[in-house]
């Protein structure tokens, strides 16, 4: 049992909306294509046509049918999504204070039988539209953070704010491209020459016999990008290693960053602040420091199959009245002393894994050298602003392992030899090093996220208290669309429903059921969505 959302009840047509595509005329004999021989007079089709893998017809057997208009409006709030989750049950409408049934609803009296739900991936390379959804949330969760807003207080903006970037070390020399000096007016569209790979006067060559020299000026498209010049001098043990411990390092650096800025308000005068706690029968008193870190991160997957990290840092104070507060830090700190204590505890901070029977001293993980810190800024005279944090970091959060050319499902015993070689492609020799490296049981997490080459972290966090999440914001759009549209029940935004929707609703699969429905509902929603009036389209 769930509590519905919008997406799995049907939606009636709101004002504004783009008229649906007209049902396409049917063939007549006098025409050389003609297929109206096969269509009776009454303008039914024959119903094999629905099946047929020809698309003109699947499409002249839907459009055709008298419940047409009433299936582009069913299907409507999961059109563009490359694969809806199908639900089939039934839906109850209770009366909240009393549980009282107020009405029923059965899938089967609904088109094809069935609830079109959208499937809410955010990997772009897997559904578009709805990782296109999952990017602009991304954007708010981010940018709130630095401006306020969504329940953020607005005086954040004011509030010290970096964006450091920390990348892995090196585990071996890869293709690369770099390019000196640009002259392109986009990034996006960069045409300029790069430079060699790897030049090298005097051509070394490694103990396996391969020169360590590259003079090829890369482009963006290489395929040889990311991978190593010789594939058996390459750590790819190490690399994997690094990968499954990231998340670690990450947590070890922000824990480093607050023991260095305690340190400096110490230094410079600032007293702690009281926290007063209950143990055993008697208040206690323990001491914290008169800042707060709030943070975000994105993870970005590297060509060379490694992640790296874009944070995004703000300095809070610390209330001791109300720990959920967010009030300015002191004034004492401020962006730069925020910037060298991360730079600081990037370059100092490391550890050793536990051991491992292929190398009982374990791994050392630490950041690499490349190390960037910028003062983010709302003003637009800074390095960097909010906007262009936001939608940085809103843009690899629909992205994976897809910069590697790497795609797959999480891998078993059965499936791994199809993606897994220790003697062939950069990314199969990371697979491999993932299952071999995972046959202990202290490092089975290994195994479980080999499809991601090591990296078992989600590739877009915050900690608590930087700003709104992604449920609260999915509950304001839901909110939002039924005030626009006949839902369960109409209410204005923050008003509690009278009414709950409880759904009884299993899987019965995934997909369009022709190509020719998935045509059908894509095009009507572009349709509506240029026709729809400005208002509709930002949620308040």
């Amino acid at each position: 049992m769930t509590v519905s959302t919008l997406t799995v009840v049907p939606e009636a047509s709101a004002s504004g909306t783009a008229p649906c595509a007209e049902p396409p005329t049917i063939a007549t004999p006098d025409r050389p294509d003609s297929l109206g021989s096969l269509v009776d007079p009454g303008g039914r089709v024959p119903a094999w046509w629905s099946r047929s893998p020809d698309q003109r017809l699947q499409a002249l057997a839907r459009t055709t049918r008298p419940d047409y208009h009433d299936w582009l409006t069913h299907v409507r709030p999961a059109a563009g999504c490359i694969r809806p989750i199908r639900l089939a049950g039934t839906t109850l409408t209770l009366e909240a204070g009393t549980g009282r049934v107020l009405a029923t609803m059965d899938t089967a009296g609904m088109p094809d039988g069935v609830i079109l739900k959208p499937c809410g991936n955010r990997r772009a390379t897997v559904c578009p539209t709805c990782s296109k959804r999952y990017q602009r949330d991304a954007y708010q969760v981010v940018r709130s953070g630095l401006i306020g807003g969504k329940g953020v207080p607005e005086h954040v903006a004011t509030h010290p704010a970096v964006f450091p970037t920390l990348t892995a070390p090196s585990f071996g020399q890869v293709h690369t491209r770099h390019v000196k000096r640009h002259t392109c007016e986009s990034r996006r569209r960069c045409d300029c020459r790069p430079e060699p790979c790897h030049p090298r006067r005097d051509a070394p060559i490694c103990p396996h016999g391969t020169p360590l020299v590259c003079y090829a000026r890369h482009e963006e498209t290489d395929r040889r990008l990311g991978t190593a010049l010789c594939p058996d001098c390459y750590d790819y043990d190490a690399q994997v290693v690094w990968n499954v411990q990231a998340g670690e390092l990450w947590r070890r650096t922000t824990i480093a960053v607050n023991r260095h800025l305690h340190r400096l308000t110490r230094a410079r005068g600032i007293p702690d602040i009281p926290d007063y706690y209950l143990s055993r029968g008697k208040v206690r008193i323990r001491w914290k420091p008169p800042f707060r870190l709030s943070f975000g991160k994105a993870a970005e997957m590297q060509r060379r199959g490694v992640v790296h990290f874009h944070g995004i840092v703000r300095l809070d104070g610390n209330d001791p009245t109300d720990p959920t507060r967010i009030i300015p830090p002191p004034p004492a700190i401020d962006a730069d002393d925020l910037k060298a204590a991360i730079d600081h505890a990037a370059r100092t901070v490391t550890f050793t894994t536990n051991p491992h029977p292929a190398r009982p001293e374990g791994w050392q993980i630490g950041w690499g050298d490349q190390i960037l810190t910028k003062v983010i800024t709302v003003t637009g005279r800074g390095e960097i602003t909010d906007a262009q944090v936001a939608a940085y970091v809103a843009k690899y959060a629909t992205k994976s392992t897809e910069a590697t050319g790497h795609t797959s499902a999480r891998l078993t015993d059965d499936t791994v030899n199809l993606y897994a070689d220790g003697d062939g492609t950069h990314t199969e020799r990371l697979i491999e090093a993932c299952w071999q490296l995972g046959q202990p049981r202290d490092w089975r997490r290994l195994r479980r996220w080999a499809h991601m080459l090591g990296f078992g972290g989600h590739f877009l966090t915050k900690s608590r208290r930087y700003s709104v999440t992604f449920t609260i914001l999915r509950q304001q759009r839901i909110t939002y669309r039924r005030t626009q549209t006949s839902g369960p029940e109409q209410t204005t935004p923050g008003e509690q429903p009278t009414t709950l929707v409880v759904n009884f609703l299993q899987f019965v699969g995934t997909g369009w059921h022709t190509t020719a429905d998935a045509l059908l509902a894509n095009t009507s929603a572009a349709l509506a969505r240029e026709h729809q009036p400005e208002q509709l389209l930002t949620p308040t």
